[in-house]
């Protein structure tokens, strides 16, 4: 994981927002995901908030979409926001 990356949760009622800061590399992304497997079986939206993301790899934005396959099966709707929404919303790429 970037040394540099955190994810600020906070939960309301049946959405969830995500806070993502620093750096999205590949490890980035496993965390990103094994926090959306913790909170998908009881949230209906996710809100993810890019705004304070610094750099967004490549390969980290790879390895979270090849693995959001994972989430199918109770998988919440993610709404993407921030200058960064672009390059991890799975449905721009």
């Amino acid at each position: 994981m970037a040394g540099n990356f955190g994810i600020y949760i906070h939960k309301n009622s049946d959405n969830l927002h995500l806070k993502l800061t620093g750096d999205f590399d590949g490890s980035s992304a496993h965390e990103l995901i094994n926090v959306l497997q913790r909170y998908s079986g009881n949230t209906t939206k996710v809100f993810i908030h890019t705004d304070a993301l610094k750099d967004v790899h490549p390969f980290g934005r790879n390895v979270f979409h090849k693995n959001l396959q994972i989430l199918n099966g109770s998988r919440p709707t993610m709404l993407f926001t921030g200058v960064n929404a672009a390059q991890l919303d799975p449905t721009t790429h």
